[in-house]
């Protein structure tokens, strides 16, 4: 997996339509996605990109909100007012990861990558879909 240092939140976890990985590279300092393009890199600025797929998981997680909540509690094995509110409100602030040192980025893009999370975004670094095994495709409409 790649380190934190590049600042890239989902690094080794983007890739392009053709299923071809984008690497991260550092551009005045600031982190970007290169996606390939045929024989050409579209270097894309990774903190917009980690926001749209972030915006993306909390939308689906949100969607799901019941189900998952009565997953993390069974997980939890704590059943209580407090617990469901809790997950309820981790949910509803999933935005707060993009925040440094909010999270541990590596152990974050290791459980992801270990899931078989993917991301999937156009050439010009717009975000397609959301490969996530158990769920079904989350594509534009």
């Amino acid at each position: 997996m790649a380190s934190r240092a590049t600042g890239a939140l989902f690094a080794d976890l983007v890739f392009n339509e053709e299923g071809e990985r984008a690497e991260v590279t550092t551009i005045g300092g600031e982190p970007f996605y290169a996606i390939p393009e045929d024989d050409f890199l579209r270097h894309v600025d990774a903190t917009q990109l980690d926001r749209q797929i972030v915006c993306r998981l909390q939308e689906r997680i949100q969607a799901m909100g019941d189900l998952v909540t009565d997953g993390v509690i069974r997980l939890l094995g704590d059943e209580n007012l407090f617990t469901r509110a809790s997950v309820a409100h981790a949910i509803d602030h999933m935005d707060k990861i993009l925040e440094p040192g909010a999270v541990d980025a590596d152990q974050l893009r290791t459980a992801l990558w270990m899931a078989g999370f993917r991301a999937i975004v156009d050439h010009h670094g717009d975000l397609v879909r959301l490969h996530v095994p158990g769920w079904e495709e989350i594509e534009d409409s």
